[in-house]
């Protein structure tokens, strides 16, 4: 019988947070007060749980490759702490109990665009995108850019849903720079079990490329909560230095191709940078309520 924390170890708790802070920023900005908590809380439950099963399913899928990499042979598949047919008993729980909650205590469109979510990363990402093509991680992104539309429209339906898509776009752009950075990192791990990142399929200096262009758009899209009037100075502020950092790091990856390590660091600081974004739209939008 696997423990709590293997079944824990297998919802990816680091990317399940990181996905439920997008998710209640879009909770909170979707009005111009504080949403009931009772709802907050519960639509956070169920998009976690969801998000928590579409990683469980990743393990299942992955399994076998996850084996022959340093990054996650540690995981509990991979050293049989958990076996197949407990793993997607867990993954259909979490599943089944989130989109519940979501079903019954918020709203029929939240957990409709939850499920397809979780569908388009579990099954059309993991399944097919991942092994089929070296876009896979910008295709496969728009799941992984649902979660603050999943939240604004958990507590505003559909009004006002142009707004929530640029918080779908922002992170849709965020990701391939992201990604592609750590698969620069492991790309001969990539390499060695078949998936065709962009590294492997295009080589390391098209990728360099790539991670630079999309940081530039990435800079760009994200003037567009204030420019359309979503959001004011200090969101503003927040966006060009957070975003000059982020195109720092890009040039460097470019520039520097023996530099082994500012790949990592650029996939380390991605991650920051996008919660403070978005800890910054929420301070932004409050602020802006009080005054």
């Amino acid at each position: 019988m696997p423990s709590l924390s293997d079944l824990l170890g297998l919802c990816k708790l680091k990317v399940v947070a990181l996905i439920l802070l997008t998710a209640v920023v879009g909770m909170l900005l979707a009005q111009p007060y504080l949403p009931s908590l009772a709802l907050v809380i519960v639509a956070s439950a169920g998009i976690g749980l969801s998000a928590a099963s579409a990683a469980v399913f990743n393990h299942i899928v992955d399994e076998k490759i996850d084996l022959q990499m340093s990054r996650t042979d540690q995981r509990p598949l991979p050293q049989g702490k958990v076996s197949r047919t407990q793993a997607l008993i867990w993954a259909i729980f979490l599943g089944v109990v989130g989109l519940g909650l979501l079903l019954v205590y918020v709203n029929l469109l939240t957990a409709v665009l939850t499920f397809i979510s979780l569908i388009g990363y579990a099954v059309i990402y993991t399944m097919y995108l991942k092994r089929a093509t070296p876009q896979n991680i910008v295709i496969g992104g728009a799941a992984g850019a649902a979660p603050p539309v999943l939240g604004w429209t958990a507590v505003a339906g559909s009004a006002g849903i142009e707004y929530a898509m640029l918080l779908f776009l922002i992170v849709f752009i965020w990701t391939p720079p992201h990604f592609w950075a750590l698969a620069i990192h492991r790309v001969e791990e990539y390499r060695k079990v078949g998936v065709p990142m962009l590294p492997v399929t295009h080589g390391l200096e098209y990728t360099r490329v790539q991670i630079l262009l999309y940081t530039a758009l990435l800079f760009v899209v994200t003037l567009l909560p204030y420019l359309t009037g979503m959001s004011g100075l200090i969101y503003l502020a927040s966006a060009v230095v957070l975003g000059l950092i982020f195109l720092g790091y890009a040039i460097k990856i470019y520039r520097e191709p023996e530099n082994s390590k500012i790949a990592f660091s650029t996939f380390m600081y991605s991650v920051n940078y996008l919660m403070i974004l978005f800890v910054a739209l929420l301070v932004d939008h409050y602020l802006l309520v009080s005054f």
